[in-house]
């Protein structure tokens, strides 16, 4: 059954969710080896890691492999609906603008883009005709803002409320306004290929990717990695000896590998993992959505905040819609596609468990969310025509600008001089 406005509304208003679950395959083919994010390792110096864990699956304990976090879902999820917006869909959000300025290569960061969308420092730290941010009306009115009350988050970035925000950097500090994500989406690799060995620090047995991650380089100029070269903060590097070598900023002595020339030797690391399939869950949470409200009103939803609620989870399968149209290319080596053997359509989850299937193309989805939001206009809640345009502050163009002179000097981050 394909999905209609007045099914989607009864849904916000008395199921649990809409949910897939469907089995991703390598482009290469099944079995073809992937790569799954990395993370630092315990320990310093550590080499970088995997994300494994056991998970309980057809009731047998599985060990399973991290391929996208929820975190960098969501924001894939953001990036096709920003896409989306060019293309078939309508929905407003708060921009800055860099344009003009002396970093005006940055172009607009959106609340699709900032980590923190509406509640982020790059909004925080813009003006809006020449007034601070939180100092216009609609700044002051989104701290105000809560789940009991989030029509200004609705009106200004409504995607804010489909993936979570967090005012965690106003004058309350960590006691500002959450709203937890009513989308939550995760690909996890299923039946990893493993080896253990004994860990001699922990005395356990530590398992770690049967893949290996080669590299090399051979260079065409033939340099041997035998001659001194001197190589100043900026990346600028010189055959000449320093006159002085305990002067500051003098140039270090490196080999010719450090300024990307001469050979790279071979090198092996245990990265990179085979699995039997990868499994995406998708669930939009109507449990969570209904917790808001437009109106001003705590007790029982009104027809408006129905509306509402409604219109966000309509931008809320658009999204996954748009993610399917985009395709599953994660990073280098980790390219998904559909399990054709297994298709998965989206279920309902009805409020007793029952599943209800429905189909959701991107342009039933598209179609969803315009349909949506005027049905909620017309209930008294509608989001903004056009973009909320902001510019940077001067200390936000300063900041920006001197941790731009750093990066040149080659000055290194503060956590890249601890290790």
């Amino acid at each position: 059954m394909t999905l209609t406005l007045e099914r989607l509304r009864d849904a916000v208003a008395n199921d649990a969710a809409i949910r897939r679950v469907q089995r991703l395959q390598p482009v290469g083919g099944p079995g073809d080896k992937l790569f799954p994010p990395t993370y630092p390792g315990e320990r310093t110096n550590d080499p970088p890691r995997h994300v494994f864990e056991t998970r309980r699956i057809d009731k047998a304990d599985t060990w399973c492999v991290l391929i996208d976090s929820v975190q960098s879902q969501a924001n894939r999820l953001e990036e096709a609906l920003k896409a989306a917006r060019s293309d078939a869909l309508s929905f407003p959000v708060i921009a800055v603008d860099f344009e003009g300025t002396e970093v005006d290569d940055i172009g607009r960061i959106t609340t699709l883009d900032a980590p923190h969308r509406v509640f982020d420092a790059i909004i925080r730290d813009s003006e809006h005709n020449g007034t601070r941010f939180k100092d216009t009306e609609q700044g002051k009115r989104l701290v105000e803002a809560k789940a009991q009350n989030a029509r200004a988050v609705y009106e200004l970035s409504p995607t804010a409320l489909v993936f979570g925000a967090w005012n965690s950097t106003g004058e309350g500090g960590g006691l500002g306004a959450k709203f937890p994500r009513c989308v939550v989406s995760e690909i996890v690799g299923i039946g990893v290929a493993m080896e253990g060995e004994i860990d001699a620090r922990a005395e356990a047995l530590v398992h770690k990717p049967s893949g290996q991650r080669t590299g090399s380089r051979i260079d065409p100029l033939g340099i041997r990695s035998g001659v001194a070269v001197y190589k100043w903060p900026n990346g600028d590097w010189s055959l000449d000896p320093p006159a002085d070598k305990k002067a500051k900023n003098a140039p270090k002595e490196v080999k010719p590998s450090e300024i990307n020339h001469s050979n790279i030797a071979p090198s092996i690391m245990p990265l990179g993992v085979s699995v039997d399939f990868a499994q995406h869950t998708f669930v939009l949470s109507f449990a969570a959505l209904r917790r808001l409200r437009f109106v001003g009103n705590s007790g029982a939803a009104s027809p408006a905040d129905l509306a509402a609620q409604t219109a966000l989870a309509a931008l809320g399968l658009a999204a996954a819609a748009a993610q399917d149209r985009n395709g599953y290319f994660l990073r280098s080596r980790c390219d998904l596609a559909p399990d054709a053997g297994d298709p998965k359509a989206f279920e309902i989850v009805r409020a007793n468990g029952s599943v209800e299937s429905i189909e959701i193309g991107y342009d039933t989805s598209c179609r969803l969310v315009s349909d949506a939001a005027r049905a909620a206009a017309a209930a008294g809640v509608s989001w903004n025509a056009d973009d909320l345009v902001l510019k940077p502050q001067e200390k936000l163009l300063r900041l920006v600008s001197e941790s731009r002179k750093l990066a040149l000097q080659g000055e290194p981050e503060a956590d890249e001089q601890k290790t």
